[in-house]
């Protein structure tokens, strides 16, 4: 941890600003507290000769941070970079990187990136995001796709549609560790709006069939595989919500409103309810997975549910 961090009353010390794990030789995440809309995890590995980048960072300033911190590892420059999915957090750095370094993802999420633009612009304008040059993946794969950094294998996983059509799960073999992007929100409610809730039960499957020992997700902590329980009890929790309100003839705001989260409280952007419930009601109508919904409607929600205060970029 290279960064200043706070004391907190209980002894413990919490990171302030975005800071490098070691999760094995060559292998560490770059984790940005506190895991909110934004604030998203990267990773890299090396062996010394060359340098894979696991996602970017929403702004320029944060990427340029996330090039210092590779650099001051001593490791060198990314001459490949893997986006686990299109959202701007974890692709709008990408052009700090390029040319120098290839940008690889699943097909959909290129399609995905070039569709939507520069997203976050339009969610959140007054955010200082330097300057973001969209950059999408220029080698794409379909199912899976390996690469080799010397001895360490990195497989390239797409799970099917999950969190969003392209979705791609990283898999260190030999080290036993995952970067899952966003199939794994740690201390975070998950988001669906742009996927399945379907497929993210299945995604939760994969990854647990991996057996990986170091789960890095794709907002908050480090964790290990017991980080999957909590999700896919959301999940099903999401279901069964959608489940008796369509029933009951209510709508996705009505049921969220009405919902006793339970344990699920304790997670943060408990706002995301209302969006994964128009997921749900939308694949319970026989929606397509990852078929578009508007996103008015979904942050209008969430916006309601967060008490009348629009969700906020934390980058």
């Amino acid at each position: 941890m290279t960064e200043a961090a706070e004391r907190t009353t209980t002894g413990r010390s919490v990171p302030e600003e975005p800071y490098l794990a070691e999760l094995a030789g060559g292998v560490h995440a770059f984790v940005q507290p506190d895991g909110g809309w934004c604030l998203n995890n990267a990773g890299f590995l090396t062996d010394g000769g060359t340098t894979l980048l696991v996602d970017t960072a929403a702004t320029e300033r944060r990427a340029r941070l996330l090039r210092r911190r590779i650099a001051e590892s001593g490791a060198p420059a990314p001459r490949f970079v893997v986006n686990t999915h299109h959202h701007g957090d974890h692709t709008y750095g990408n052009g700090v990187f390029a040319p120098e370094a290839t940008v690889i993802g699943h097909a959909a999420c290129r399609r995905e990136l070039l569709a939507a633009g520069h997203q976050l612009h339009a969610v959140w304008p007054e955010v200082e995001y330097g300057d973001i040059r969209l950059t999408p993946p220029t080698v794409t794969y379909t199912d899976e796709l390996t690469l080799h950094l010397g001895d360490t294998e990195v497989r390239l996983i797409h799970p099917g549609v999950a969190h969003t059509p392209g979705d791609t799960v990283v898999w260190l073999p030999r080290q036993r560790i995952v970067f899952t992007g966003d199939l794994v929100f740690h201390g975070g409610t998950p988001f669906l709006f742009m996927g399945s809730l379907t497929g993210s039960l299945k995604a939760v499957e994969l990854l647990r069939s991996l057996d990986a020992v170091t789960v890095v997700p794709g907002h908050g902590p480090v964790a290990g595989p017991e980080v999957y329980d909590v999700i896919e009890r959301y999940l099903r929790f999401v279901g069964e919500l959608a489940q008796e309100g369509r029933a009951a003839g209510r709508t996705p705001l009505e049921v969220a409103q009405r919902a006793e989260l339970g344990p699920f409280a304790e997670l943060a952007e408990s706002e995301r309810l209302v969006a994964n419930l128009h997921r749900a009601y939308a694949e319970l109508a026989g929606g397509a997975p990852g078929a578009p919904l508007d996103p008015l409607v979904g942050f209008g929600d969430m916006t309601v549910m967060n008490g009348g205060v629009p969700v906020a970029c934390h980058a």
